[in-house]
């Protein structure tokens, strides 16, 4: 008997789900144990929720450690790859107010102030007196600045896509589409 007729026998006599059926060609992961008891214990439960946000957040603990490795090489952590990527896709002179970083960057105010301290003290930025008002300073990207963040912004890419390649075009376009619509209603 073929793979596909054993499947479709499993489906007629009730021991195999639509559910499995879309996804039998994906090897089982933790988040389907985890569903398979919640199935078992509270059957009346709607646990696709739980699958999707479970599976986010064990992808972000993964897509987490492989980034911060990578940043790592560079001598950063992820806040400090942040502040300087900020300061160069801002263009030239590559100079913000810290507000305007802290707007831009993915990082609370509290930890903006240490990784500013920690890139100044490593002479990766460089604090200037704002023209345009005294009581504030521009936080401007040193020439090693310039030079660490242009290398590190290019491997960064690089590694993202790599992080992403059990995922062919097409399924990356769809799930930026699907992010960007549930993102859209939080922001």
């Amino acid at each position: 008997m073929s793979e596909q007729d054993q499947t479709t026998e499993q489906v007629q006599t009730g021991s195999l789900t639509a559910e499995q059926v879309r996804t039998d060609h994906v090897q089982a992961d933790h988040v389907d144990f985890i569903i398979g008891q919640w199935r078992q214990e509270r059957p009346d439960l709607a646990i696709e929720p739980m699958a999707i946000i479970g599976r986010l957040k064990r992808l972000t603990t993964h897509l987490q450690q492989g980034i911060e490795t990578h940043h790592k090489r560079y001598g950063l952590i992820w806040g400090e790859f942040d502040v300087l990527a900020t300061l160069l896709r801002s263009g030239k002179p590559y100079c913000l107010t810290p507000t305007q970083l802290f707007r831009s960057a993915m990082l609370s105010s509290g930890a903006m102030t240490n990784r500013l301290n920690n890139l100044e003290k490593r002479g990766l930025i460089e604090r200037l007196p704002d023209p345009d008002d005294r009581r504030s300073l521009l936080v401007k990207l040193s020439p090693d600045g310039f030079r660490l963040i242009s290398e590190a912004v290019g491997d960064h890419v690089d590694n993202e896509a790599h992080l992403m390649s059990a995922l062919s075009a097409e399924d990356i376009r769809q799930l930026n589409d699907i992010l960007k619509r549930w993102l859209a209603g939080f922001e």
